[in-house]
């Protein structure tokens, strides 16, 4: 079944507009949560909000937002008032300049949103537009309100789709000067700076999303099992759950130790391979179009 969507609206470029759709495009359902209970009975507890004053429960009735204006004093803001609250990204996701993806700094980039035609009549001009992305290889820049914030946003070509990305907004990512101009540059010596590309070159690798596992995820299963089976747990002691990695007192022996053991995982995959192509990995350039 198809995800509900998290915004419905429209996709304009210039006098070109056709009904959209967002949704997300990871997901989060298949994690591990866990219930807050009381020891004592082992019932569910749930939030309640408590007067700040009186020190006793509100109604959810009575529950309202509060902007404060003073300290102390609220202006009361209800939740229709809210809503009412409309402006052109709230309903428009309109491209008004376009870039390169790569001039795009990664910091910036945030949550992405796989965007589709509403219906069937806005299938074409949805196709136009990704296409003339698709061909000057460029990616548009919008704003979307989204979740009660108006956000910038990049829309690119995907596949037979495209892909929203929310972006930070300058003000609210750290300048990396911040901290990196604390840290130090040591003069690197030539030998020891082949050896750490060698380990780099010898590791090197196509990305394969599916490779990577959730291994903390796969250790709280295996704890959950351990409880439902009747095992006892034993809590590791502060040595076991805190582990550090050994000094490296002579990094030359190090780096030299590396490449040594990247050789015999070598040896070792020859005799293990399964003779399989890396997976084809997805593309955001021009797609055929029907």
């Amino acid at each position: 079944m198809a995800p509900r969507p998290a915004w419905k609206g429209y996709l304009k470029l210039s006098l070109v507009t056709c009904a959209i759709e967002l949704s997300n495009a990871v997901t989060v359902s298949e994690k591990i949560s866990f219930h807050i209970l009381n020891r004592k009975t082992g019932h569910k507890v749930r939030r309640q909000y408590i007067d700040a004053e009186h020190g006793k429960p509100v109604p959810e009735k009575d529950e309202v937002k509060g902007y404060e204006v003073d300290k102390g004093k609220f202006l009361l803001i209800e939740e229709e008032e809210i809503e009412g609250v409309q402006i052109e990204s709230s309903h428009t996701l309109n491209l008004e300049t376009f870039v390169s993806k790569d001039d795009i700094e990664p910091i910036y980039l945030d949550s992405p949103y796989y965007v589709t035609p509403a219906d069937e009549v806005s299938a074409e001009a949805f196709a136009v537009i990704r296409e003339a992305l698709a061909e000057k290889r460029m990616a548009g820049l919008a704003r979307i309100v989204l979740w009660r914030r108006e956000r910038p946003v990049i829309v690119e070509p995907y596949e037979n789709g495209m892909l929203l990305t929310t972006l930070h907004y300058d003000k609210t990512v750290r300048q990396p000067d911040e901290l990196f101009d604390e840290i130090p540059v040591p003069k690197l010596d030539a030998k020891m700076l082949a050896m750490a590309a060698e380990v780099v070159e010898a590791k090197k690798t196509s990305f394969e999303p599916k490779k990577f596992g959730d291994t903390y995820e796969a250790a709280l299963e295996k704890l959950i099992r351990s409880k439902k089976s009747g095992k006892k747990i034993k809590k590791p002691a502060k040595e076991e759950s805190e582990p550090k990695p050994s000094n490296v007192v002579n990094l030359f022996d190090a780096l030299k130790k590396s490449l040594g053991s990247d050789d015999k995982d070598k040896e070792a995959g020859k005799g293990s391979a399964s003779g399989k192509k890396p997976a084809k990995r997805r593309t955001t350039s021009k797609t055929k179009s029907g």
